[in-house]
């Protein structure tokens, strides 16, 4: 029985309602939380006494690992009739992004290790770190939707207004992720202008996908 493409296009945006949801808290609310910059003692202090909290995000972002794994294909196969190559490089990208979110998880255990020795200064560094990983996978996702934007526009099936949102969203994961690393002092202005890139393009896409679908052709 073969399942038509408004059921993949409904069934990624459910998926991707999953990293939205998600996601904030895991990546901005629990690092809030247990994270006091330059400062070790009261970062293990806050750590320690948000541990729960802290392993409920370690959780929420392995869960967001896992959906990513079934989104990329999913939208791989709603894409693939527009562009092979593109489809392809879009699907390689986001990959490339869930591979690195996973190793990046792989720095939230460590933290949970050297904090339960009472290594404040190593539990700031890893945590630290893991910030930092963000930007560099936040910065492969960039291109990711950079490409599926580029899909959308030309697919014919999808109103190419959510090709450019995309693009737009794209375009404020990669300032935000290379612009954070090459000048840490503007982070908080990149973080602003990526928060609002990221919501007006792309949750409309993401809605348009959940209740409207795709033609068949």
């Amino acid at each position: 029985m073969t399942t038509s493409p408004r059921f993949h296009a409904r069934l990624a945006g459910a998926l991707y309602l999953v990293p939205m949801v998600l996601g904030p808290f895991s990546m901005m609310f629990v690092p809030s939380q247990v994270l006091v910059p330059g400062d070790a003692a009261a970062t293990l202090s806050r750590f320690t006494a948000s541990e729960s909290l802290f392993r409920v995000g370690i959780v929420s972002d392995l869960l967001i690992v896992l959906s990513e794994l079934a989104l990329t294909a999913v939208l791989f196969v709603v894409f693939d009739r527009v562009n092979r190559a593109l489809a392809l490089t879009a699907t390689f990208a986001r990959l490339a992004m869930t591979a690195m979110q996973g190793a990046n998880l792989m720095l939230s255990l460590g933290a949970l290790s050297v904090a339960a020795r009472g290594d404040a200064v190593q539990t700031l560094s890893l945590l630290e770190v893991h910030g930092q990983g963000m930007h560099l996978w936040e910065t492969v996702f960039a291109l990711h939707c950079l490409v599926l934007g580029v899909l959308v526009f030309r697919s014919g099936f999808v109103p190419k207004v959510f090709g450019l949102l995309l693009g737009l969203a794209g375009a404020g994961y990669a300032l935000n992720g290379l612009g954070s690393l090459l000048v840490p002092s503007m982070a908080p202005v990149f973080a602003g202008i990526v928060g609002l890139t990221a919501v007006v393009g792309e949750v409309p896409f993401v809605f348009w996908l959940l209740i409207k679908g795709v033609k068949s052709e």
